[in-house]
């Protein structure tokens, strides 16, 4: 076993590794042109979108997570899980939909012309969607779940406990969130904000349609449009520092995240929540809305109009091959993904000791590489590989084998399946977690070898934890854009790159009924996943 998880994590660590190797190698050439033209207005860029993004989906997040749990308004339970769709819109979507809906020609300055008598652009001032603040607030609108979901956790698990003891002392519902709720929820709301900003870094989409200068987009275009492998790579290890920040900050977080659930408090009776009506009632469901209708409503209405337009696109031979392409990728990636983290976690709780669970936490360090540089890294090895292989092919057997992993879509799967590594490892470790382990030793007792014995024993116990790694990995793998863009073979697309490149061509209106497939890819798996979680989560208190 030792053996196989270190082969998994070797794989893992190939691009890290390729790109460090392509930087020292490099002469160095572009590195001035690089150092003073393009490093420091990305860089400053990439610092300016972070810090939005965080504050944006830190008061969102925060702030619907807290009015879900602890008042009682009409809606409330539709509004928990309701608040969770935006997640399903990626990134990029988003900004196609918004660049429609917000600029000169959308509805909403088609409507302030209207009803003030404006004429040109120069005789009103509106917010300009593609710019720095611009591309914070498409990001914000679609992220913001990470943080709503990991501080709903904590207000549900705790604040409630500890918010009514301070309410019965005559706290206002003000002074108990500022004073009591939001420090109990600190660790919670950064770990989600340090998630929020990892994807903000792994973005291109919305920073290439909005014309955004990002450090991803920085090494996208120097590898592109410059020719510049090596500056690229050390663009990419560069960011690759940053990233790397961001993730100890996040295990910071979960060191200090501690949730104490106590079966007395749960068996008493508890208070209700704060009753509320009339107009603040109606000010509160304004406020829990306006997320899910900015972040999910308006792209779903967006590429809908759109799509009602196309629908000759249905019968598009591009539009199908797509689809099947998606799909297929993204269900071998789902299943090869959560094999391996079913592998990877049960040698862990089998060895208990010794390199085993430090091998593992490498084989998991995937999702923390954004998809550029993954892709990026992952490229330049499979294609010295797929060299490697034809040269010794025709060198000995008189045949070429051409390009084995690049030249299919071998190379996406792989790339998926190094990134979401983890986040099937976490969701199935955490259904294993739930279970005894003395039931490890009942299955060793059957007298078969250790997989069978779980594969009998362990297996039928983790079906949800199972299935919910495959929903998730099967999603995110849809979404997926970045990797994708960079690894795909030459005529292969995928719903993603569909829409991206009629974007590009700036014909949005051709990839709408593809941005719906995605959208509704994405929108079936969240709304069960986010309804089971609440009805479980609301349960148990």
């Amino acid at each position: 076993m030792l053996a196989a998880a270190l082969a998994v994590s070797l794989v893992v660590l190939t691009p890290i590794v390729t790109l460090t190797v392509i930087a020292l190698s490099g002469t160095g050439e572009d590195w001035p042109h690089l150092a003073t033209n393009v490093l420091p207005t990305a860089a400053m860029t990439t610092a300016a979108l972070i810090a939005m993004v965080s504050a944006g989906t830190a008061v969102i997040g925060v702030t619907a997570a807290w009015l879900v749990v602890g008042f009682d308004f009409p809606l409330r339970r539709q509004f928990s899980w309701m608040l969770v769709l935006p997640l399903a819109v990626p990134p990029y979507l988003a900004a196609y939909a918004f660049g429609e809906f917000f600029l000169f020609t959308g509805p909403v300055q088609s409507a302030l012309r209207a009803v003030f008598g404006f004429q040109t652009p120069q005789d009103y001032w509106f917010p300009d969607l593609r710019s720095t603040p611009g591309a914070a607030f498409v990001l914000t609108s679609v992220l913001y779940p990470y943080v709503y979901l990991t501080s709903r956790v904590v207000f549900l698990m705790q604040g409630r406990n500890i918010g009514d003891v301070a309410r019965t002392l005559g706290a206002s519902p003000a002074r108990v969130f500022f004073k009591v709720l939001l420090p109990v929820a600190r660790p919670a709301i950064a770990a989600g904000v340090v998630l929020v900003l990892m994807e903000t870094i792994n973005d291109i989409g919305v920073a290439e349609y909005l014309g955004v200068r990002t450090l991803t987009s920085a090494i996208y275009t120097t590898w592109i449009n410059r020719s510049s492998l090596e500056g690229a790579a050390q663009l990419a290890m560069l960011m690759l520092v940053l990233v790397l920040a961001l993730l100890a900050c996040e295990q910071f977080a979960r060191r200090l995240q501690r949730f104490h659930n106590t079966r007395a408090t749960q068996l008493k009776a508890r208070p209700p929540r704060m009753k509320i009506k009339g107009l603040r009632a109606a000010l509160v469901m304004l406020a829990v809305a306006a997320p899910v209708v900015v972040g999910f409503g308006v792209p779903l209405w967006v590429f809908g109009r759109y799509a009602s337009r196309r629908l000759d696109y249905l019968i598009n031979a591009d539009l199908g091959k797509a689809f099947v392409n998606t799909v297929l990728t993204a269900g071998v990636t789902a299943l090869l993904t959560v094999s391996l983290a079913l592998f990877l976690i049960y040698a862990v709780r089998v060895s208990r000791s010794g390199p085993m669970p430090l091998v593992v936490r490498v084989a998991s360090v995937g999702y923390a590489l954004p998809g550029t540089i993954l892709g990026l890294g992952l490229l330049y090895a499979l294609a010295h590989f797929d060299n490697r292989v034809d040269a010794i092919s025709r060198e000995y057997f008189g045949f070429s084998t051409g390009l084995l992993l690049t030249g299919s879509a071998a190379a996406v799967i792989l790339a998926c399946t190094i990134r979401f590594l983890a986040l099937a490892e976490g969701a199935v470790r955490s259904g294993l977690e739930k279970l005894p382990a003395s039931l490890d030793d009942a299955a060793r007792s059957l007298g078969k070898p250790p997989l069978a014995s779980a594969a009998l024993i362990l297996m039928p116990l983790l079906k949800p934890a199972i299935l919910t790694a495959l929903v998730l990995v099967f999603v995110d793998t849809v979404k997926e854009l970045s990797a994708t863009i960079l690894l795909r073979p030459f005529g292969f697309n995928t719903l993603a790159t569909l829409v991206y490149e009629n974007a590009s061509r700036a014909v949005v209106e051709d990839g709408a009924i593809a941005a719906l497939l995605i959208i509704a890819t994405a929108t079936v798996p969240v709304i069960l996943l986010s309804r089971a979680l609440a009805g479980d989560q609301e349960a148990s208190l």
